[in-house]
């Protein structure tokens, strides 16, 4: 078993546009241990959520690595990437995609119905998920009908449902006032600490590195530990 849960080595990714080839990850390499807590910052257009689209395995590199729990992730389908996804994987977006015409409960509990999970049982985990993350009390609402820090919840309570390895966000604080960042903060370090879920975060908010212990910069890229 690999003492780390994520090694992303020598990522390179470009895009092209019309007139030219942007170099997006150039080289870019990142080790990140069992029941670590990685944030990574950079400007915005820096590549930060390409690298995490990496991680997460939605994206592809042109060229380089990665490796999940010490296992190369290699010319996979995409069936079997779905998997590895739902099985150790767990996202976090600024704009949550919570589905509007479903209750609260019923976003939470969707990624294990997906998975083959009844849907009582699914709703069940659900409920003890919500609890965890104090926001049972409105199980019964839909997104629209509750506040942005609720819906953020929601988004971390929908991602953690299925005991992911790696919990990956990208400006999970983007759309948030001060009071629940740091309620957000506070929610992550213990779900770090209580159940041991490896932690990778990219932001432009400079004000949030100190709630981590290991800091990286992605500039030009590539990641400097900070």
């Amino acid at each position: 078993m690999s003492e780390f849960t994520l090694i992303l080595e020598n990522i390179h990714k470009s895009y092209k546009t019309p007139v030219e080839t942007i170099r997006v990850l150039k080289g870019t390499n990142l080790k990140v241990a069992k029941g670590e807590k990685v944030i990574i910052t950079g400007p915005s257009g820096s590549g930060k959520s390409t690298l995490l689209h990496i991680a997460g395995l939605l994206d592809t590199p042109d060229e380089g690595f990665v490796y999940l729990n010490g296992q190369k992730v290699e010319k996979n389908s995409d069936a079997e990437l779905s998997e590895l996804r739902a099985k150790h994987i767990g996202f976090v977006f600024q704009f949550h995609h919570l589905l509007p015409d479903f209750s609260i409960l019923d976003n939470v509990a969707l990624p294990l119905i997906i998975r083959g999970e009844k849907p009582k049982n699914a709703r069940k985990r659900a409920l003890e998920v919500l609890e965890k993350l104090n926001i049972i009390n409105i199980h019964y609402k839909r997104p629209s009908e509750v506040s942005g820090g609720e819906q953020q919840r929601t988004a971390i309570a929908r991602a953690i449902i299925g005991n992911p390895d790696l919990l990956l966000l990208d400006e999970p604080t983007g759309n948030l006032d001060r009071q629940n960042t740091i309620e957000l903060m506070e929610i992550l370090k213990r779900l770090n600490e209580e159940l041991g879920i490896t932690i990778v975060m990219v932001t432009h908010n400079l004000n949030l590195i100190s709630y981590f212990k290991n800091h990286y910069t992605l500039s030009d890229g590539a990641l400097i530990k900070g």
